[in-house]
């Protein structure tokens, strides 16, 4: 049974951008997280707390808050957060979210933040309450959830773990990240029945990468499985700067008409987000992957 209704999360402003060789002035991230506004996206990934010298794309993360301002009602700015400083960075803002982000490997934990995950986890374990207390949601991220890029099959035992940690720490929502692309449906399924067993109630979302095309069929397996909050990032931009060939995200466009064509309602106007992926290419300088943005939606 699909659900009648399926949540988008984009993150298109944050992840979309962090690996981008351009550089987006800061004005120019606030017209995409705008354009995003009036295409119906009302949960937005809009800034990374974390070291300018390690993802520059994102050093402008206050100016960009300062500039969007308190969000709307029923919108909700999204901020990364990394490590405690990055933490107290983002509480100083009008980010509504604040999501961590932990590796399910320790290659990657290594490559990404120079720790290792277990005590990335302790960390999140300690930053979560104090999240809440200022009553914002918290979210934790798991990446390389099907795969590493530096210790290749990941173990389901191991994300099931640190998700049952961060539902005993608090996290309202706790995101399954293919970081590298290298999921397929049935591991999809797997993963999300595994992990749903261990959470109880808390909710759970997911973040596929279009590495290997396989980003879309994952999204439609996620959903069968009972999860009804999607990542998506308009045009399919994005990738990792820690992980060696990590392409972009899935596209918003792509997944909409999925989505649509399946019944399934979003909120989100198919048209005006093909047309801010189109947008977004120019401003880049370089097209994008999304599908839809290239063929348009069926019937046109």
């Amino acid at each position: 049974m699909l659900p009648a209704e399926v949540s988008i999360v984009e993150v298109g402003p944050r992840d979309g951008l962090q690996n981008e060789d351009a550089i987006l002035a800061t004005a120019e991230k606030v017209e995409l997280v705008n354009r995003m506004l009036r295409a119906g996206a009302r949960r937005i990934e809009t800034a990374s707390f974390v070291h300018p010298k390690l993802v520059p794309q994102m050093a402008d993360a206050e100016a960009v808050m300062a500039t969007l301002g308190i969000s709307s009602p029923n919108v909700s700015y999204i901020g990364l957060v990394l490590n405690r400083r990055g933490l107290e960075r983002a509480l100083d803002t009008t980010v509504d979210e604040i999501n961590f982000s932990v590796a399910a490997t320790e290659g990657f934990s290594q490559s990404n933040q120079g720790t290792s995950a277990a005590a990335v986890m302790s960390s999140i374990e300690e930053m979560v309450p104090l999240v809440r207390a200022t009553a914002r949601p918290a979210t934790v991220t798991i990446s390389v959830v099907w795969g590493c890029p530096f210790e290749g099959e990941v173990p389901l035992e191991a994300v099931v773990a640190l998700a049952q940690r961060a539902a005993a720490a608090g996290a309202d929502e706790i995101a399954l990240g293919d970081t590298i692309g290298v999921a397929v449906p049935a591991k999809v399924t797997e993963m999300v029945e595994a992990v749903r067993a261990v959470v109880g109630g808390t909710r759970l979302r997911v973040h596929f990468h279009d590495t290997r095309n396989t980003a879309v069929a994952n999204s439609y397996a996620a959903i069968g499985a009972g999860v009804t909050t999607l990542d998506s990032s308009v045009g399919g931009a994005g990738g990792c700067p820690f992980a060696p060939n990590a392409t972009g995200n899935v596209a918003t466009e792509d997944i909409l008409y999925m989505l649509e064509r399946s019944g399934i309602a979003t909120g989100m106007k198919l048209d005006d987000v093909a047309e801010t992926g189109r947008w977004l290419a120019s401003r880049l300088g370089r097209e994008l992957p999304a599908a839809v943005g290239k063929a348009g939606g069926f019937p046109g």
